[in-house]
């Protein structure tokens, strides 16, 4: 006899029972819709969305429903001809918003109740954000230039060694005011190419041309970068960019996005699903970081900002209420010194929770402690890219700096390395906090190429798509159901579920389809009835050996067992590799096949098992098995029940 325990059918039947449930949400289809957002993040309130429901009526177009969801207003439509006509209508209506196209799922709302969503489409078939970046890498060289620069004058300052520093192209200047400190000033430099920090790093090569020159009528001296050390500093900028880039795409919770290197100096970036690009773009482009300062209060910002000219040893800014501000030059901590920042909420306020390195912490604790009862400011720094034409051609500029104080608050308390930025809206914490974790970009970045890809692109793939997974399966449910009879049903049946459940899985997982995930769900359909047609040949062979229908049908599954699960084994460790080393299409493909090898396993080993206990299981006089072209009947037992 072969039968499950009513424990392990229950078991079974609970999975196929909640797969089912998971996968439902994908069969409803979706809806064209078009998506206004405002720009700042806010919400969209109810006159905002009144005007896009006259609008839309206006202009004749009819529509399915008008809505707020999350912070947008969602309008759906019935096909691709009137969707466009209203994101032209909407566009008009809201010159300062983003109206983007998108696809919204038309899930019941009792499956939204209890969180189920549809999987998510990758960029081939949603559509969503396309972006090529162009790296400024003279920038780079520049900011490079600028961490030389700021040792230097400290080291010539301390040394009591008066000069006058800045840099030019890819160049440093250094005049020296007293010609008697000229020896003492080329020994300081000279050792700036041989740092702690670089013998650290095991860059014993010279980095660093210095040579002698009358800088403005005054001795001096001109370093300048080694060409092997410029292209080392402009690969790393493009490489930290990326890093960077990947790190902002993942805080978007993006699936299966593309982020990776093209040329010299080129980034691509590909976002599926998004269709908001100024949010993206905000997100992504962004270069900016944090200054602690402490506030000049010894003299009036008012009057320097009359004078156009700050005191000595400050800085003017203005303050994010638009009043000037006074702040002192030396930086207590800056962005690059942050380890973590966090959106939180202080009293029902919303604030930034900052916690700096060593170094930062150290500086913060000592500047605390001496100014208690003093006021400390953060500076926020933004470096916006922009495109210029040179010969023709658009190149990016020198980027415009926007710089402004979001806070200054009096130091109540000595504290180091963690401490909250307040007087922020929600939307401004929550993104503060999401660019400085995700790390600044090692040089400027601009956008030379942006697309918005609609969802329309994508719907010839998903139709081709969809009709080759339904004709792989017609395929093999026909094959499987003539060669194998009534074991063949059963098998289809189970193929049917482990579809289901691949859908489920990745529902559940948040895992992006693509159209190399739809060809690695029809390969699957495929190899998914090879553990089947194993077990199925095992059992004609048990029967042709004289075994009993029911000793064959056990030993089919138990001598089988170790050759399914080796080939699904090797096929699943490549399905990993090609994940963990792959970029985002062959992940997608990685991704559904690994799915599937597992899902497989479980139709072909328990489901189908499950099926044929509650077909022959139960039968005592079990005398032959539909298993083949042909009724297959064990001879042992018709030879007995003959005599």
């Amino acid at each position: 006899m072969n039968r499950y325990p009513l424990w392990a059918n229950l078991a079974i039947f609970g999975v196929v029972v909640i797969s089912t449930l998971l996968a439902l949400p994908n069969f409803f289809g979706d809806d064209e819709a078009i998506q206004v957002s405002r720009t700042d993040g806010v919400t969209m309130d109810a006159p905002a969305l009144e005007q896009v429901r006259t609008t839309l009526m206006e202009s004749g177009i009819e529509y399915l429903s008008a809505e707020i969801e999350d912070v947008s207003a969602l309008v759906r439509v019935e096909n691709l001809q009137i969707q466009e006509s209203a994101r032209d209508a909407l566009t008009k209506a809201f010159p300062n918003h983003v109206v983007a196209l998108s696809l919204a799922p038309r899930t019941p709302g009792w499956l939204k109740a209890i969180g189920l969503e549809p999987m998510l489409l990758g960029l081939d078939l949603r559509g969503g954000v396309h972006f090529l970046y162009q790296v400024n890498l003279q920038e780079a060289v520049g900011q490079y230039l600028e961490t030389y620069e700021t040792d230097l004058r400290t080291q010539l300052r301390e040394s009591e060694i008066r000069n006058d520093i800045r840099v030019v192209g890819t160049s440093l200047q250094v005049a020296i005011i007293e010609p008697g400190d000229i020896d003492r000033a080329e020994e300081i430099i000279r050792q700036l190419d041989t740092s702690d920090q670089l013998l650290q790093l095991g860059q014993l090569t010279s980095r660093l041309i210095v040579d002698r020159a009358q800088i403005d009528g005054r001795p001096g001296f001109n370093v300048r970068i080694t060409e092997a050390a410029i292209r080392e500093r402009q690969d790393f900028a493009i490489q930290q960019n990326t890093v960077t880039l990947r790190n902002r795409v993942n805080e978007l919770g993006v699936a299966e996005a593309v982020v990776q290197r093209q040329g010299l100096d080129r980034i691509l970036v590909e976002l599926p699903g998004i269709q908001d690009p100024a949010t993206a773009k905000r997100v992504l482009g962004s270069t900016a970081t944090l200054e602690f300062h402490l506030v000049d209060q010894d003299n009036d910002p008012y009057e320097a900002e009359r004078r156009k000219r700050a005191p000595l040893g400050s800085e003017l800014h203005q303050h994010r209420e638009g009043r000037p501000i006074l702040l002192r030059r030396d930086i207590i901590a800056s962005g690059d010194q942050l380890i973590d920042a966090t959106a939180g909420y202080e009293n029902g306020q919303p604030v930034v929770n900052i916690r700096l390195d060593a170094a930062g912490a150290n500086k913060m604790l000592d500047t605390t402690v001496e100014n208690v009862g003093r006021l400390m400011a953060v500076l926020y720094i933004e470096d916006r890219p922009v495109l210029v034409e040179r010969d023709g051609v658009m190149v990016p500029g020198d980027p415009i700096r926007e710089e402004i104080v979001i806070n200054d608050a009096q130091i109540q308390g000595v504290f180091s390395s963690r401490f909250r930025i307040s007087g922020l809206s929600v939307f401004e914490s929550q993104n503060l906090a999401l660019q400085l974790r995700a790390g600044s970009l090692a040089a400027p970045i601009v956008p030379i190429e942006e697309r918005t890809i609609g969802p329309s692109l994508g719907q010839e793939n998903i139709d081709r798509g969809i009709e080759a997974v339904l004709l792989g399966y017609l395929l093999v449910v026909l094959f499987i159901a003539a060669w194998y009879r009534m074991f063949g049903m059963l098998a289809n049946i189970a193929l049917a579920v482990n579809v289901i459940m691949i859908i489920a899985v990745m529902s559940l997982l948040d895992a992006a389809l693509t159209l190399p995930g739809i060809a690695g769900i029809v390969l699957t359909v495929g190899m998914s009835v090879d553990a089947n047609v194993l077990i199925f040949e095992r059992i004609r062979e048990e029967l042709g050996n004289g075994n009993t229908p029911q000793a064959s049908i056990r030993a089919g599954w138990d001598k089988a067992f170790t050759t399914i699960l080796d080939s699904n084994l090797t096929t699943l460790i490549a399905a990993v590799v090609l994940f963990m080393f792959g970029t985002g299409p062959i992940k997608g493909f990685a991704v559904t096949l690994s799915i599937g090898i597992l899902t497989s396993m479980f139709t072909a080993i328990l489901v189908t098992r499950a099926l044929v206990n509650l077909v022959y299981g139960s039968r005592k006089n079990l005398k032959s098995l539909s298993i083949g072209g042909r009724q297959i009947q064990n001879e042992a037992t018709t030879a007995l029940t003959k005599a």
